[in-house]
């Protein structure tokens, strides 16, 4: 189960992917700590002193207790993320579990396509990956908080797993194959929210967070450059159900890690489920529980604007990825280009992440949010000129840049979720960013076929600019109008919480 763009969606941007949790209620973002950034190992987060600048709504970066701000030491953030030992199994489990869902994505494709003929059915079965996590990260999101989110991890691996075991079986019909891969796409955002919550506690809620998650979103956008091309080298030596056998592995390999390379934690949503049995309470309990928790991370104001920024701009930038196989063919490049389109976005991602976590302070990262995020889409805008391949390549590789903006803005999000509505926060995160690509890319082939593919990927470079510009300025408002800064007793750094 892949964290940040869904991987077999050919989505580049990841904001994913994808964020988190403060101490208190409505507010800005927290000050950023420094190179310190909490992890197991340190247990507490550099002082900070200075208010918020009144003017921006952005919180300045404050003097640090901890090494001075850009030395070699927080810069060479990665590392310091991967000297986790419970980071290094979850970022092996995240590998491994993605893998078995490139490889059942494409196995169950090439299967479907074989048993029936049909090539909607063939792609029906593909998207089938994103309809269900509407469902799933609404009506389940109560699970990542509910219970022990160790418990919450491996039960979700084993439950993937005997859907594969399910599809590899020669008697499965085709009906039944499409029901599990719903099922395991439901379960993907109770995973996803899960995982991105129990990062906080293996690695605090501070900069080291930030770079895990950047780390988890740039194994999923390597998985599109290259898990495609290796599936399809696996079928050409084993059947479609080898395959999807293969994908058991993986998946039984995933939970085994998670259970012996993380440690037992207490459940977060007031103690429920904290114990080996859980609190039980039924179905209707816990989407009773889920829903009140989508309610309440939707009817925040500052964590909804937040929630919205991290969406809008992957919506916008699946277009001429989702379009890429038309728009090669409207100026002429064949396949090959194709697969140049579809890469040239993920590497930019892969690259500005890369920059952004290993060569800029958590201050630096903080101060670029808004600008990126607002000017991310900008160069799609070149594709109102029908470019070959010569200008459209770097348009999207831009593009992709322009991602690095999820770093900072996932500390943003992380500051604003109190702890106890971390994982259901994070779980409706992961539910409305795939929902949302999914829906950005049947607007995008919808348009498509009353307009040119360059115009609609143009088309959305604009309506995209335009929904970020807002979205930043409803982010920066937040941040500067709703915000009093207090300091936290926990850790004492300051925090952002209303009076109120």
């Amino acid at each position: 189960m892949g964290d940040g763009p869904k991987i077999g969606a050919g989505v580049g941007a990841g904001t994913g992917q994808t964020g988190g949790t403060g101490a208190g209620g409505e507010g800005g973002p927290a000050v950023e700590p420094g190179a310190g950034g909490v992890g197991p190992a340190s247990g507490a987060r550099p002082a900070a002193g200075p208010t918020p600048g009144p003017a921006s709504g952005i919180p300045p970066s404050p003097p640090e207790s901890g090494p001075a701000s850009g030395t070699p030491q927080e810069r060479d953030g990665y590392r310091r993320v991967f000297a986790v030992a419970e980071f290094r199994a979850v970022f092996v489990a995240h590998a491994m579990s993605l893998l078995g869902v490139v490889v059942s994505e494409i196995a169950l494709t090439v299967l479907v396509y074989d048993l029936t003929g049909s090539p909607l059915l063939s792609a029906l079965a593909f998207a089938l990956g994103l309809l269900p996590y509407l469902v799933g990260g609404t009506l389940f999101a109560g699970v990542a908080d509910r219970y022990p989110p160790r418990r919450v991890l491996v039960v979700c691996d084993l439950v993937c797993a005997g859907c594969a075991a399910l599809m590899a079986l020669p008697v499965t019909p085709v009906a039944g194959l499409l029901a599990l891969r719903c099922l395991i796409a439901a379960v993907s955002p109770v995973f996803n929210g899960t995982r991105m919550a129990t990062l906080t506690d293996v690695l605090g809620d501070g900069d080291l967070f930030v770079l895990g998650r950047s780390l988890l979103r740039m194994v999923s956008q390597s998985a599109v450059l290259v898990g495609f091309g290796l599936g399809g080298v696996l079928l050409t030596v084993v059947p479609p159900r080898g395959a999807l056998g293969i994908t058991l592995v993986t998946f039984l390999a995933s939970a085994l890690l998670l259970r012996v390379g993380t440690k037992r934690r207490p459940a977060r949503g007031g103690g429920r489920g904290s114990g080996e049995r859980g609190s039980g309470g039924g179905d209707a309990a816990l989407m009773r529980y889920s829903l009140a928790g989508a309610r309440e991370v939707l009817g925040h104001r500052r964590i909804r604007a937040l929630l919205l920024l991290l969406w809008a701009p992957p919506m916008f930038v699946v277009a001429p990825e989702a379009l890429a196989a038309p728009y090669a063919e409207q100026i002429g490049v064949g396949t090959a280009g194709v697969g140049l389109l579809m890469c040239a976005m993920p590497v930019g991602t892969i690259a500005g992440e890369v920059y952004a976590g290993s060569a800029l302070t958590a201050a630096a990262r903080s101060r670029i949010v808004l600008p990126l995020a607002a000017t991310t889409l900008l160069p799609l805008l070149a594709y109102a000129f029908v470019p070959g391949l010569v200008w459209a390549l770097p348009a999207l590789v831009l593009a992709g840049l322009g991602s690095a903006y999820t770093l900072g803005l996932d500390r943003w999000f992380v500051d604003a979720v109190p702890a106890e509505l971390r994982g259901r926060a994070m779980t409706v995160h992961t539910a409305g960013l795939m929902t949302l690509q999914g829906v950005g890319m049947a607007l995008a082939g919808l348009a498509a076929e009353v307009f040119a593919v360059s115009t609609v990927v143009a088309g959305a470079g604009v309506l995209g600019t335009v929904c970020c510009l807002l979205l930043a300025r409803e982010v920066q408002l937040t941040g500067r109008q709703e915000a009093n800064v207090l300091p936290n007793p926990e850790t004492g750094a300051d925090r952002y919480v209303t009076g109120g």
